[in-house]
């Protein structure tokens, strides 16, 4: 009898499979996005899994992710030194003529608009999360991996420029808080209480405005970007510098208000 050959792969089926893993702009969402749910941290949609054998965009994620943690890892090491500091000067005096300990430090009076301040950062970190969850949402993302406009980046603008506002009110406030310590003659070189309260405030003021800067480049991907992907990278990343900038925050304003 004659042997008869069965081809394994016919030209139909490797299209198809080669459509199936599809990762890039076209129509078809990858395997990976079915019935993912997100949670808003980019666990979902075309993050989750992938082909065995392929890099997806998961790992590109993480090391984006990896790459701003170590950036913020630095950053938490000098606010602790920089608290380090302040705590050891804030206990240290010498000794007058007549053997009696005498503390220099005297407690600068923090101004009443850097509470307002704080709520607004607080609020610019609640409209920042959102912001990221909506370009995650497995629905939006879904329509776009269909080919139906970028309803993730539209859902995701609105909130990422109430970031960028709140933020700015950030910086405006803290430039009067320091214009009215300086009515006061309160100055960088008053006193060493003054002197931590000025360096705390401007070097997170740098960090923010980097920050702003970040959110910036973001909000410029959602309409440059033409992956969805890239998109999402740039708006996560965003968010967790922002995030740890609102954190830092409120342990330094914490430490300027009750404990000088």
């Amino acid at each position: 009898m004659a042997a008869t050959i069965t081809p394994i792969d016919s030209e139909r089926d490797r299209k198809r499979r080669s459509e199936e893993y599809d990762h890039g702009s076209g129509r078809r969402p990858p395997n990976d996005t079915i019935d993912k749910r997100t949670g808003g941290g980019g666990d979902g949609d075309n993050f989750n899994n992938r082909p065995a054998g392929r890099r997806g965009p998961r790992e590109k994620l993480g090391r984006y992710r990896l790459a701003i943690f170590f950036a913020l890892a630095g950053d938490l090491i000098f606010f602790i030194a920089l608290v380090s500091v302040f705590f050891v000067t804030q206990s240290t005096g010498h000794f007058d003529p007549y053997n009696q300990y005498i503390n220099d430090w005297h407690p600068t009076t923090v101004p009443p608009i850097l509470w307002l301040n704080t709520a607004a950062l607080l609020l610019s970190s609640v409209s920042m999360e959102i912001a990221r969850r909506r370009m995650f949402a497995e629905s939006h993302a879904m329509e776009e991996w269909l080919g139906i406009g970028r309803p993730t980046s539209k859902r995701a603008m609105p909130w990422l420029v109430t970031t960028i506002l709140f933020g700015a009110i950030f910086l405006l406030g803290q430039t009067i808080a320091w214009k009215q310590l300086t009515l006061q003659h309160v100055l960088f070189a008053t006193s060493q209480s003054s002197h931590f309260f000025y360096l705390i405030t401007y070097t997170h003021a740098i960090h923010l405005f980097l920050g702003l800067g970040f959110l910036a480049a973001a909000l410029y991907g959602l309409y440059a970007s033409r992956l969805l992907e890239n998109r999402q990278i740039l708006v996560d990343c965003a968010a967790w510098y922002w995030h740890s900038m609102g954190i830092f925050w409120l342990f330094l304003f914490v430490l300027l208000v009750f404990f000088q």
